[in-house]
């Protein structure tokens, strides 16, 4: 694996999901790295990339409500617990689950092992509200996937909330997940 600047300089045999991504970067001007890999779809695989990108890929987690009427996207760091009561007080949403691929296919046109902020480009109608721990919104890079598992983008957060989010028509609900001591 390697850090390159940028879309890649051939992107045949690329998924045009993928290919959606750059384009839409580039558009906006958004600056930022790449490094391809062998897919990579946990929070394991993703140690040694987050090492190549010199930043943690964020966990990403699809949610939605028990009615399957509310649907979420969680960005947090990928080295904290996730523990649905933390995160149901603070959005008023009682039994979170995960969501089924299919809505996770229809509504952000990524398939399990790939879910990343840059779906929300698909979401045109907004059925994914954006959740976003205050660690990963205060941090000065952050990490996802390019909506494949097999490669991974670094950014400058404030591109991401300043630029990426007001481009597709979604904003963030700020939440705070605690850090559990090691029992």
């Amino acid at each position: 694996m390697e850090l390159m600047k940028g879309r890649p300089t051939d992107c045949t045999g690329r998924l045009e999901r993928e290919v959606a991504v750059y384009d839409l970067l580039d558009k906006l001007e958004i600056e930022y790295e790449r490094t391809d890999h062998e897919e990579a779809n946990t929070m394991e695989a993703c140690n040694e990339i987050d090492r190549v990108l010199g930043t943690i890929i964020c966990k990403n987690l699809f949610l939605c409500n028990r009615q399957k009427t509310d649907f979420y996207l969680l960005m947090m760091p990928g080295d904290k617990p996730f523990k649905t009561k933390d995160l149901s007080k603070q959005i008023g949403s009682a039994r979170l689950s995960f969501a089924e691929a299919e809505y996770m296919e229809e509504y952000l046109h990524i398939k399990p092992g790939a879910v990343s902020i840059m779906g929300l480009m698909n979401d045109k109608e907004n059925h994914v509200q954006l959740l976003m721990d205050r660690e990963v919104a205060e941090s000065e890079t952050l990490g996802c996937h390019p909506c494949v598992s097999t490669s991974s983008l670094r950014f400058a957060t404030k591109d991401i909330l300043g630029k990426f989010l007001p481009a597709v028509a979604h904003s963030p609900i700020m939440v705070e997940l605690p850090r559990y001591e090691e029992e």
